[in-house]
């Protein structure tokens, strides 16, 4: 059980959007300097809201994200772009920007279920895990003028491999260390993506691991950052969900 409280703090900072990934881009035009960014009276009637994505939850009330660039400060100017993406902020100046949490919804338990104490020590762990498996995802839209999306994307892309090793960052007043960085490959959608793991120091010595991606739809760039704190508790994998980003950029198109 030591364990599973380790992670479980460590989770709870990086829902409320901390640690950090990346690498890998594909592909992309559409944009450059004749682009014009979305109002944000658009970006946010272009952001998913509630009933877009089934089986997921969408609050809008930003009530656990970062109220302000502010609030996300990176002990490494180079990777302060990763640090705005998982904290639902826009990786660069944009001109509008709006963020939403996407929580997985979980089935009600059975009433058959077993009382709590008619377990042992290992079902009881078994079932908190299992309760604590789903997947939380911090989506931003920020929207740029110009060539700044194309930039922007690109400072992501750069901090990749300059960030690969880690750097502290301090989300809404909590310091953290994100111990490394990893490449995956990227959903593929939009005109540009990019995806990548991020590793940061939990409790008890063990490593929180969490999943970012970040997708240019011309001159609006979208970043999703996922943890499930069940899997991270078990070292099981998993990824930012396919669903997500789809309905995402369905709303983009």
């Amino acid at each position: 059980m030591k364990r599973s409280s380790g992670v479980r703090v460590a989770a709870t900072v990086a829902v409320s959007a901390l640690s950090l990934a990346l690498v890998t881009g594909c592909g992309g035009d559409s944009g450059g300097s004749d682009a014009k960014a979305l109002s944000a009276t658009e970006l946010k009637k272009s952001i998913i809201a509630q009933g877009d994505v089934e089986g997921y939850k969408v609050d809008a009330s930003g009530k656990q994200l970062p109220k302000s660039k502010d609030q996300v400060k990176s002990g490494e100017e180079k990777c302060a772009p990763l640090a705005y993406a998982m904290g639902g902020q826009a990786p660069g100046e944009a001109a509008s920007e709006t963020s939403v949490m996407v929580t997985q919804e979980k089935k009600k338990p059975t009433d058959g279920a077993s009382k709590l104490e008619d377990l042992t020590e290992s079902e009881i762990e078994e079932s908190i895990t299992s309760a604590m498996d789903m997947t939380l995802t911090v989506v931003g839209l920020s929207s740029y003028d110009g060539d700044g999306a194309e930039e922007t994307f690109k400072s992501v892309s750069d901090a990749v491999e300059s960030c690969s090793g880690g750097f502290p960052v301090t989300m809404q007043g909590t310091d953290q260390k994100v111990t490394g960085i990893a490449a995956e490959k990227g959903s593929g959608s939009g005109d540009e993506s990019v995806g990548f793991t991020a590793k940061s120091d939990a409790e008890d010595g063990d490593v929180a691991t969490t999943h970012v991606e970040v997708v240019r739809h011309g001159s609006t760039i979208a970043t999703y950052y996922t943890m499930n704190l069940g899997l991270m508790i078990t070292d099981k994998p998993y990824d930012v969900p396919a669903t997500v980003i789809d309905a995402q950029s369905a709303k983009l198109k």
